[in-house]
């Protein structure tokens, strides 16, 4: 028996019997979490004894969540993230996870519900995603959360889970994007739905001139006016009320006559005080301070006869919104001077300034509050309030566009961002590499230094592309693509690994234009391995066995069959076809770098093994990935492997130096299998190498040699 079918023999029968032993090995999915333990985690969650609610809508038409009580009192909510957000990981499905929080928007416990993750089902696991979804514990939702290291402070990182970092990108995307949205409806750790509107400003360059009459006519400054009646009419009904009968003259007499104004606004403070007392005003102010004028006659004082030093205004406060406004002394300022046109003149003046520490909006309505006070005993009283409302204007302010909160980016664009220096470095190589190809029969012509470029190039798909970037394609892309296309079709699932998307969209692109073997040749991580090894053992002359061709065309065909295979079970479970895609050892020699069971590890490396006697055993007869790329790349555009009428008959020398062994004995180049080396190109070109070409050159220094013995004869001129 021929040595080569000898050697070939028991490896594939080994090759055939671990993949049935991994195969076999049961996949172990994710134990359903039932309502009970939800309950529980919920629970436990919450210190105190606690009540919880069944799930209903927060809000009319909103998400749905289960409440959680003490007692009466709200203290905090639980929701599924599904139930408010739909994120699909790598899977094509999202992760479920509950999320329970309290009313300050502390996140008291996360913990994953479901998941379809292939990478957790076989290889990681699932422990490390469950412990990821536990490190939300103690965060908040305002808090900015990055997956992985980062330089600013204002950022909480979270590690990531090694070889599934598009899985815990989308969990931290699920538990905070979800977390805000239920925060902003039910209005916890200050967020809301409602756009947030900043605080309209004065203008501080329109001033007209105008009277007391003007002003008070256009609502510029605004009156307060009470009579006793009103007063007795306010304590009705209270201790303090009015006893007795009193006639109508005492109703109408006049208990209060204010009025009341900002100064910040030039037409109303200029007009007011002038000029200059104006000008010191503004320059007493601090940013954000707002100064309003009262004036009042009558016989109740607005500022109080008990007021001291020290004290607070009792009678006179502002509200605006849920805000209330007190006055203190250094609050006060005295308004001796009025130089309006019209002025009436009032008993008291006053200002009081609004400290920016209230964020007092001009432009949102405000109300002045007076408040009355009737002695009822020794030491007992009844306090009543009247209100006399305010609306600066529009002419006197500018109002802001609203600021709406923009909606979070997508998941895919921050892994973009958060990738950038990977995605420049496989551009830059993707575009190198292009280029090459496309002007290759001007560099097969410098053998030694394509051969250089091709190794270091062999060398960056294996460490860069493969184990810093993890961008080792797969036959589960193409099913998960085949997928999509059935279903509901997004392309965010597939962006969300920018590696992987930039590569298969230069594969597709390389792959219509001149076949598989782009890929297949230089972008592959396992194969680029399996070829460096194989070509450091011939280094070291490491006696090489080739299978004899018809053996070799025959075998050809167990990738195409492993292939069929593969897409039927995907056609009935996408997760169980990942399970038999084991046959492929990417997912130990790149995604988890040799960590991980035994045999899986025995078998990747039992196939770099190979390779030391036989280049690419692993692509040429078993890849379902170079199966699944072949079939579509027979529609390939362009075929510039050159071929002369000698080759096959009578020359064999490039057939004989594929060490795919991609060349017929007929000479004719299998495009399904070649994986586009350029040896045969190299070769073809070479003057001392291709038969061919030595022929031409021997009969070319023949003819040369001859002309030279041809002796020169000297004929003289008979003259």
């Amino acid at each position: 028996m021929d040595l080569n079918v000898r050697f070939f023999r028991p490896v594939f029968v080994f090759i055939v019997l671990m993949l049935a032993v991994l195969i076999s090995t049961p996949i172990m999915a994710m134990a359903p979490v039932s309502e009970a333990q939800k309950l529980e985690t919920i629970q436990q969650a919450f210190l105190q004894t606690s009540t919880i609610r069944e799930k209903s809508p927060v809000a009319e038409g909103k998400m749905i969540a289960w409440a959680v009580y003490n007692g009466e009192d709200i203290a905090g909510y639980a929701f599924e993230t599904n139930d408010v957000v739909n994120i699909p990981a790598y899977s094509g499905k999202p992760i479920n996870t509950l999320v329970v929080m309290d009313i300050s928007g502390k996140l008291l416990a996360t913990r994953v519900l479901e998941h379809h993750e292939p990478i957790l089902l076989v290889g990681i696991p699932e422990q490390k995603l469950f412990d990821f979804a536990a490190a939300y514990e103690g965060l908040n939702v305002t808090d900015k959360v990055r997956v992985g290291a980062s330089n600013n402070p204002d950022v909480v990182n979270v590690d990531v889970v090694s070889g599934a970092t598009v899985t815990v990108m989308v969990v931290n995307e699920a538990i905070m994007r979800s977390a805000r949205k239920v925060a902003q409806v039910l209005g916890i750790a200050g967020l809301s739905e409602q756009a947030k509107v900043p605080p309209a400003t004065i203008k501080p360059d329109l001033f007209k001139k105008a009277n007391w009459t003007e002003l008070t006519g256009d609502g510029s400054i605004r009156r307060l006016s009470l009579v006793e009646g009103d007063i007795d009419k306010a304590f009705e009904g209270t201790a303090a009320a009015t006893k007795g009968r009193h006639g109508e003259g005492r109703k109408q007499r006049p208990f209060i006559d204010m009025y009341y104004a900002p100064l910040n606004v030039p037409t109303i403070g200029r007009n007011l005080l002038g000029d200059d007392q104006f000008k010191w005003l503004m320059g007493e102010l601090g940013e954000g301070d707002q100064a309003i004028a009262v004036m009042g006659s009558g016989q109740y004082s607005f500022k109080g006869n008990g007021y001291v030093r020290g004290g607070i205004f009792d009678r006179t406060q502002l509200q605006q919104s849920d805000k209330v406004i007190s006055f203190h002394d250094t609050d006060y300022y005295r308004l001796d001077d009025v130089y309006i046109d019209g002025f009436p003149g009032f008993k008291e003046m006053a200002i009081f300034i609004v400290r920016n520490q209230y964020d007092f909006d001009p432009g949102t309505p405000w109300q002045i509050e007076l408040l009355v006070r009737r002695q009822v005993g020794a030491l007992d009283s009844v306090f009543t309030s009247f209100y006399g409302d305010y609306l600066t204007l529009e002419q006197y302010i500018d109002r802001p566009a609203p600021v709406v909160e923009p909606e979070p980016e997508a998941l895919w664009v921050s892994i973009w961002k958060d990738r950038a220096f990977q995605i420049g470095v496989l551009s830059v190589a993707l575009g190198v590499l292009f280029i090459v190809i496309f002007i290759q029969d001007v560099l097969v012509r410098y053998p030694r230094f394509l051969h250089a470029f091709r190794r270091g190039y062999l060398i960056f798909t294996v460490f860069f592309i493969g184990w810093y970037t993890l961008g080792q394609l797969s036959v589960v892309n193409v099913f998960t693509f085949v997928h999509a296309l059935k279903g509901d079709f997004q392309w965010e699932l597939f962006l969300l690994d920018p590696i992987l998307f930039i590569l298969w969209g230069f594969v597709a692109m390389t792959m219509l234009l001149w076949g598989r073997g782009i890929f297949c040749g230089w972008l592959c991580p396992f194969g680029a391995l399996q070829e460096l090894i194989n070509e450091l053992a011939r280094r070291f002359n490491v006696k090489q066995f080739e299978p004899p061709f018809a053996v070799h065309e025959r075998l050809w065909a167990v990738k195409y069959v492993i292939l069929l295979g593969l897409f039927a079970i995907s056609l009935e479970s996408l997760a169980e076809a990942e399970k038999y895609a084991e046959v492929e050892p990417f997912k130990t020699a790149f995604l988890l770098k040799f960590q991980r069971e035994w045999g899986y590890v025995f078998y990747a490396v039992f196939l770099l093994l190979i390779s030391i006697f036989t280049r690419k055993v692993y692509c040429r007869y078993i890849c379902p990935l170079g199966a699944a790329l072949a079939i579509p790349a027979r529609l390939r555009l362009f075929d510039w492997l050159k071929r002369r009428k000698e080759c096959g008959q009578p020359c064999k020398v490039c057939a004989n130096e594929c060490e795919i062994q991609a060349i017929h004995p007929d000479g004719s180049i299998n495009g399904n299998e070649c994986h586009q080396c350029l040896d045969c190109q190299m070769t073809y070109y070479r003057d001392d190498k291709c038969p061919p070409l030595v022929q031409k050159k021997r009969k070319k220094a023949k003819q040369a040699a001859a002309m030279k013995k041809i002796p020169a004869v000297e004929i003289a001129d008979p003259a």
